[in-house]
């Protein structure tokens, strides 16, 4: 199977300003053993978007009908709302079928969700390009989303672990795992391209948004009937605001109060993903068993059930690094 590690780095969303670091990432992978392509459009620039609406299309159509293993997005940012009308959803799934594991985040939920709902098809929410293009000035690449990221991408992966609050010792739950970030979840709401998953484990996340805004995200997806039938709820990362004076000791806890007062489902946080160095990789699509003993969550799955070539192998299951907390 030499198919097995080959990955395409390509831009479907943001403009990179500087090509530079997905240079680094490129070889970065290639020592971690993927045979890398950057895409012919990765540096393409329109505004702030990758190049325009039509060359980033082209590059995911590309992306997909090349197969590779892995499907990275160079970076998020915003654009992929403009595609999602147009992308050819069958391609895609196609290309899931032969293998290849679409990885991203922020933006790239609007893939990862659109190929769910249209296909079916699994994804992985997981690092971008950039996250292994930072200097060693910078801090380099984090560990764990290293090791994360090379086990789920040759199948090893199969649970993570997190820390979270006291109260939900004891829960058990096994549904769908989908979401993202929460301002691309919420923007896909009552469209055609939104998932409909019941009894499923939802996952979310974002950047710079002040709490009430993320507070105000969630009441609208208790109030369209959304959190009321997941099974859990788990918070990833929601750094990158500012404190305001009009706050009076609001904030975040306050906001995650608000909204577990409206639904019967249990809001789990520490999630380790989102918008950080350190973050963990996610199978969008799969079905999860989420166990909590004390405060210690595990997060388990039966590796890709959808690439029918591909086995898992439970003698080969290593210990989660984001367990080593």
């Amino acid at each position: 199977m030499s198919h097995s590690n080959t990955l395409t780095l390509y831009t479907p969303a943001g403009v990179l300003l500087k090509s530079q670091p997905i240079k680094r990432a490129a070889k970065r992978l290639a020592k971690l053993g993927f045979e890398v392509t950057i895409d012919e459009a990765a540096f393409d620039k329109q505004q702030r978007f990758g190049g325009d609406d039509e060359t980033r299309l082209n590059a995911i159509h590309r992306v997909a009908a090349a197969a590779p293993s892995v499907a990275l997005a160079t970076r998020g940012g915003y654009g992929l709302t403009r595609l999602l009308d147009r992308i050819d959803w069958k391609l895609l799934a196609k290309s899931v079928e032969q293998g290849t594991r679409w990885v991203g985040q922020s933006d790239l939920t609007a893939l990862q969700l659109g190929l769910l709902t249209h296909a079916k098809a699994q994804s992985w929410a997981g690092p971008l390009g950039v996250d292994f293009g930072r200097s060693n000035d910078e801090g380099g690449v984090d560990d764990v989303t290293q090791d994360c990221f090379t086990e789920a991408m040759s199948g090893l992966l199969e649970a993570v672990g997190f820390r979270t609050e006291k109260g939900f010792d004891g829960l058990t739950v096994r549904g769908q795992l989908w979401g993202g970030n929460l301002c691309m979840v919420n923007s896909m709401l009552g469209t055609k391209h939104f998932p409909r998953i019941k009894g499923g484990v939802l996952f979310l996340e974002d950047i710079n948004e002040h709490p009430y805004r993320v507070e105000r995200s969630l009441l609208q997806l208790a109030q369209a009937g959304v959190l009321d039938a997941q099974k859990a709820i788990v918070l990833g990362d929601f750094g990158g605001w500012r404190e305001s004076p009009l706050d009076r000791g609001y904030g975040l806890k306050s906001a995650i109060e608000a909204v577990r007062a409206v639904t019967k489902t249990p809001i789990l946080t520490g999630l380790p993903f989102g918008h950080v160095d350190t973050k963990v990789c996610l199978p969008v699509g799969a079905k999860v068993d989420l166990v909590v003993q004390g405060r210690d969550v595990l997060m388990g799955w039966q590796n890709d059930p959808l690439l029918k070539h591909e086995h898992a192998h439970p003698e080969e299951h290593k210990d989660d690094p984001a367990q080593s907390h």
